[in-house]
């Protein structure tokens, strides 16, 4: 009987081992299906549309060129079905010209879909575009979370968004799914709303809200970030410093520190977050880290304090806070404001 039930516990074993290892087997199959099935449609779309803005050239964009589109989709959607409508070809064309070289379309293929490319060609903005596409493809936006981030405007609100187009082209070129740069992630104005926080309040009123609620402000800082501690101590000569709130970033792989600070940002905040970083660099820092960065939060903009200390060009970054939701068109004009403070002190 003890024979018996040791071979049952035996073939089960062996069993379970087995079905583990066909199932994976099998999902693996499926994700290299899915992603074959998902570059190759995306080929065939672009191909089509490539054909076709060859061959109609300038016309395309004539009455004769509409009509000939036209009667093309009419006759593919008879034959292959509604896949293939007016807007389904146009669209084609419009992805197979913004993306122009084959071998790089071939290669977003493979992470993205083609509902996303049709997402991306509605941004004219070509810069614009580019961190959309590249932030979609590092931290895996859905084709939703993309026309989120859009509704969020988290272009405008990136710290990336106010330096020189070549700069931000290079430094977006750098972020992959391995790899992340600290002004595309970090923002230059954060909406806490969801604290519920009005009139007046002090840094530890503000503080508690933010340990309160500190799922909902996780999210506003964005994807990639792991609360560490709050308050956390510094003893320097005797002398004990407190920093509001301490986070791990895990593309970046690094320590972030953040201040909080009512008001607009002032000279001195700047010797104390270096101190605080320098202290972690010191004493925290594990070996496959990079060095810690710093975030001020400020309840008020001065862009060109900002500038002239140049603190966006090293690792301590200022943003804004709001404690209530403004509309679009304050967030593109503090960034061009900020853009514009940055070309004068570039041209000096």
């Amino acid at each position: 009987m003890a024979n018996k039930m040791i071979d049952t516990k035996a073939i089960d074993q062996v069993s379970d081992r087995l079905y583990q290892g066909v199932v994976e087997i099998i999902n693996d199959a499926k994700q290299e299906v899915i992603v074959y099935v998902n570059k190759h449609a995306n080929m065939m779309f672009w191909h089509i549309g490539h054909f076709i803005n060859e061959d109609l050239g300038y016309k395309q964009y004539s009455a004769y060129g509409d009509k000939i589109l036209a009667t093309l989709s009419q006759r593919l959607t008879a034959l292959y079905g509604k896949g293939y409508t007016y807007s389904a070809v146009t669209r084609m064309m419009k992805v197979a010209r913004i993306y122009n070289e084959e071998g790089m379309f071939a290669t977003l293929s493979q992470t993205l879909t083609w509902s996303h490319f049709l997402e991306l060609i509605t941004i004219e903005d070509d810069t614009k575009r580019l961190f959309y596409q590249q932030m979609g493809i590092a931290e895996h936006w859905s084709v939703r979370q993309l026309r989120d981030k859009q509704d969020e405007m988290a272009y405008e609100r990136s710290l990336i968004a106010a330096k020189p187009e070549n700069e931000i082209i290079t430094t977006l070129g750098q972020v992959s799914p391995t790899h992340m740069e600290p002004d595309a992630i970090l923002r230059n104005s954060y909406v806490l709303d969801f604290l519920g926080l009005s009139g007046y309040y002090s840094e530890e009123e503000l503080e508690a809200a933010i340990a309160k609620q500190l799922e909902a402000f996780i999210l506003e800082l964005g994807q990639g970030f792991a609360f560490l501690e709050r308050q956390k101590r510094f003893t320097i000569d005797g002398t004990d410093y407190y920093l509001d709130l301490l986070f791990y970033h895990r593309k970046l792989k690094c320590l972030v520190a953040i201040d909080l600070k009512l008001g607009k940002f002032k000279p001195q905040y700047k010797g104390q977050m270096e101190l605080y970083l320098k202290y972690l660099q010191k004493y925290d820092l594990q070996p496959d880290e990079n060095p810690p960065i710093g975030l001020l939060l400020c309840s008020e903009g001065n862009t060109e304090h900002i500038e002239l200390m140049m603190l966006n060009e090293n690792r301590i970054k200022v943003a804004q806070y709001l404690t209530y939701l403004p509309d679009k068109q304050w967030f593109i004009d503090k960034l061009n404001r900020s853009i514009l403070i940055a070309k004068e002190y570039s041209n000096r």
